[in-house]
Parts: structure tokens; C-alpha cells; sequence
């Protein structure tokens, strides 16, 4: 199995990125539909990488 160590490059963009999702949500009218769109946006990304999401809870 390959391991793939993230740069410190890519780290600070995905805090970036994390870090805006909160603020959207934070100043977001209807903080439930954000929160929504979050979820849907992240299962997308998480699909597209192959990650089965249909059992994926916290």
C-alpha cells in the first residue's frame, strides 16, 4: 500500500478551504441549507475520490 504524505502546501489549503466553509456557514442567512450544501458538496469530493459514503457517520 503507497502512503501519501500531504505537503505543508497542500495542508494550509485544505485550512484555507476549511476555514472559509466555516465562515459561510457562520454568515450564512439560512445556516441549515449551508450546512446542507456543505455536506453535499463534501460527499461529492469524498465520492470522486472513491470513499463510500452511504454508511459514513460520526
Amino acid at each position: 500500500m503507497e502512503v501519501y504524505e500531504m505537503t505543508k502546501e497542500e495542508q494550509a489549503t485544505n485550512l484555507i478551504d476549511k476555514y472559509s466553509d466555516l465562515q459561510r456557514i457562520l454568515k450564512a442567512p439560512d445556516r441549515e441549507n449551508e450546512i446542507n450544501y456543505q455536506l453535499r458538496i463534501t460527499k461529492a469530493k469524498l465520492e470522486e475520490l472513491g470513499v463510500v459514503t452511504e454508511n459514513l457517520t460520526i
